[in-house]
């Protein structure tokens, strides 16, 4: 609808929940209620989360199929005042799903894009991987020709981030091996789902866990491209361990955690509630000398 001073409509890219439906943010919720056209990959999908939160709204579908031509309609639909949330299955839109055709014309025609913020598997994942997140390449869907496949996993100082397949998972992971088996991974999968699982080690390891433990649901992968080498360097906080300087190197590291840090649980909890009390002790004479 065009607003009063005849300003043009906009086109509000949608995050939506990659499992659990209580992820949405309430700034995508909103943008879904003040829409006047929903486009998604699947109506039948977002209708499920629509009906949660008891959301009502004109849906027309955008998928891979139909967006070159979809998009163009959509864009005109802006230009005459519409407000067109565009939202995928899961996660962000445009990122390994439909979006960036309509993001282009809207471009090209000078409208108005918002770009809600909110969840990705491709962040999650690679957060919860333990692998090194300084530097990192999403790839999205890995090739499926071995030699195609090689060329992606090379060896670079990067953090690897790819979806994969369940019924490709395990051969993929046979190629990393091949290329080297003690490469650290991760595999996530159906994260945020009732039967989330992450598993990480070299990647022969986890290579033999999937070949006999075929995998189902949405997964997202992580390796390091390359051996995690001595000369890669970790921050760590001079607190940290015994409070010696930093940074360290991983060599450093695998010598000093064992000795300074790998102090019984109970000893350091209870050095946690120790440092705890110090403080609350501190802010209370504050608080009596009238200092805060």
């Amino acid at each position: 609808m065009t607003t009063p001073d005849g300003a043009v409509g906009r086109l509000v890219v949608c995050p939506t929940p990659i499992g659990n439906l209580g992820d949405v943010t309430l700034r995508a919720l909103d943008a879904l209620r003040d829409a006047d056209v929903i486009a998604c990959e699947d109506t039948r999908r977002t209708r499920v989360l629509l009906d949660r939160y008891e959301i009502g709204g004109k849906l027309v579908s955008y998928h891979e199929h139909n967006e070159r031509d979809r998009a163009g309609d959509l864009a005109r639909r802006i230009e005459g005042g519409a407000v067109v949330a565009l939202v995928s299955d899961a996660g962000m839109p445009l990122v390994s799903d439909p979006g960036y055709a309509l993001v282009q014309a809207c471009v090209a025609a000078e409208l108005p894009i918002e770009v809600l913020p909110g969840p990705s598997s491709v962040v999650v994942a690679l957060v919860a991987s333990g692998l090194p997140s300084e530097r990192w390449r999403f790839v999205g869907f890995l090739p499926r020709k071995r030699g195609e496949l090689e060329r992606v996993l090379g060896d670079t100082e990067e953090t690897l981030v790819a979806f994969e397949s369940p019924g490709r998972l395990a051969a993929t992971l046979g190629v990393l091996a091949d290329l080297d088996e003690e490469r650290p991974v991760a595999v996530c999968r159906e994260l945020t789902k009732l039967h989330e699982e992450i598993r990480r080690g070299g990647v022969a390891e986890v290579a033999a866990h999937y070949a006999d433990n075929a995998p189902r649901g949405e997964i997202v992968l992580e390796a390091v491209e390359g051996q995690m080498s001595d000369s890669r360097v970790v921050h760590a906080d001079r607190d940290s361990c015994d409070g010696g300087p930093g940074p360290f190197s991983r060599g450093d590291l695998r010598q000093r955690v064992p000795r300074d840090c790998a102090r019984p649980r109970r000893a350091r909890i209870g050095g946690a509630f120790e440092h705890g009390r110090k403080v609350i002790d501190r802010v209370q004479g504050d608080l009596e000398l009238g200092s805060l």
